[in-house]
């Protein structure tokens, strides 16, 4: 079984949204269904058909979701120890030595990140380069563009909710 390493709000995410699919979604492609079939012939009927492939993203989505709570390994980034070391969870500033660009990432797990909202999956370039190291070492991150440095500027252990100062 795949182990999906997750943060707590992460595996309440997956939970939201599989519960959303099941009890929302699913019900209304079924009503969707039956009215396109109410409409008579469903071997030309485009709503029916629509409906049709509705149902079957629906379902994959759903055994993909039940498959990620199955497998779910949640860490609280809290309850590890905090010796100053990036691991899953932790949030980490990260500045590029050379143009003084800086950034600041949370290390989630695959089916939670979002670059948008500063998440990255613990998998990616970025995250492989970080694991394991602290504040003060550089890293290579391999790029499209070719390798970039990094150097770690700050680890935090963020509880729920909390963000790193800008």
């Amino acid at each position: 079984m795949a182990r999906f390493p997750l943060t707590p709000e992460g595996y309440e995410k997956v939970m939201g949204e599989l519960r959303h699919q099941k009890e929302v979604v699913r019900p209304g492609i079924v009503t969707d269904i039956e009215e396109a079939r109410a409409h008579g012939d469903i071997s030309e009927n485009s709503e029916f058909e629509d409906a049709k492939e509705r149902q079957s993203l629906c379902e994959a989505r759903i055994k993909f979701l039940e498959g990620v709570v199955a497998g779910a390994e949640v860490i609280d980034v809290m309850r590890v120890e905090q010796n100053g070391r990036v691991v899953f969870g932790t949030t980490v500033r990260i500045e590029d030595p050379d143009s003084g660009e800086e950034r600041c990432w949370r290390l989630v797990g695959e089916t939670e990140s979002d670059t948008s909202a500063g998440t990255i999956s613990y998998t990616s370039p970025m995250g492989r380069a970080l694991i394991g190291k602290e504040e003060g070492d550089e890293v290579i991150v391999p790029t499209p563009q070719g390798p970039r440095k990094w150097e770690i500027v700050e680890v935090l252990y963020l509880g729920p909710g909390e963000t790193p100062d800008a």
